[in-house]
């Protein structure tokens, strides 16, 4: 498998190409870069021999890494947060023409919290939900792209749940609100807990991220996987189908 890796010079691009291996990358692009063979500036610069896109560049680099993608018949994994909604719509349209892995959080753990959430929220009937997500104080989109994901895997099992990010203010809580609340400190890579409670009992899911390198780890996995899908928008949801 030979990636072009996208953002190749960010903290996640420079963890992808050390896992994934010489032998197995295409090319590196990053707009800090200057072309030269190996590095590119912009994925336009690169016309070679490619299996898949890897994306951890930024959001607003979407519409470009699409047009090319679509231009050369290429599968692509995107792992960038942030996405508004018309870049979210772009993404749709891609993948009626290419293979579109979209997910903001490449975690093999993170997606099994997402099933289990989702089971037991469908189980467990109406109860509170609440949801606490932790990063680094350097982290820029609140809430983070994984605590939205979660949220929306738990509220697809409950169609009237709604999210109150932050409970800014005093007040009762709503039946049927998903609580939503972000910390920023330090270096934390990156923890998730969502806590279920009916006032007999309480269950809580909790995924604490340890190293950056598992992201890496799905995210290839993930592009192995996408190689001989037919176009469509896929995510962890569907991946873990076939694992």
């Amino acid at each position: 498998m030979k990636l072009i890796i996208n953002g190749a010079n960010g903290r996640m691009g420079h963890i992808v190409a050390d896992m994934a291996g010489e032998e197995n990358i295409a090319a590196r692009v990053d707009i800090t870069f200057e072309n030269e063979r190996g590095y590119y500036k912009n994925l336009d610069g690169f016309s070679g021999a490619a299996d898949c896109v890897v994306d951890f560049s930024n959001h607003k680099a979407v519409e470009n890494l699409l047009s090319y993608c679509v231009k050369r018949n290429l599968p692509v994994l995107i792992a960038s947060t942030g996405h508004t909604e018309d870049e979210i719509q772009k993404i749709h349209d891609a993948a009626k023409k290419i293979p579109v892995f979209f997910s903001p959080n490449m975690s093999i753990g993170v997606a099994l919290v997402a099933d289990l959430a989702e089971r037991i929220t469908k189980i467990f009937g109406e109860c509170d939900i609440e949801l606490i997500e932790t990063h680094h104080n350097q982290k820029l989109d609140v809430p983070s792209g994984t605590a939205l994901m979660l949220a929306e895997r738990i509220k697809d099992a409950r169609k009237d749940l709604f999210f109150n990010v932050g409970r800014h203010e005093n007040g009762k809580r709503a039946e049927n609100e998903i609580g939503i609340h972000s910390l920023r400190y330090g270096s934390e890579v990156g923890t998730h807990e969502i806590i279920f409670s009916n006032g007999l009992e309480t269950i809580t899911l909790k995924h604490d991220a340890k190293n950056r390198a598992l992201f890496a780890k799905g995210a290839i996995s993930a592009a192995k996987w996408l190689l001989n899908k037919t176009p469509g928008l896929y995510t962890m949801k569907d991946f873990l189908k076939e694992a």
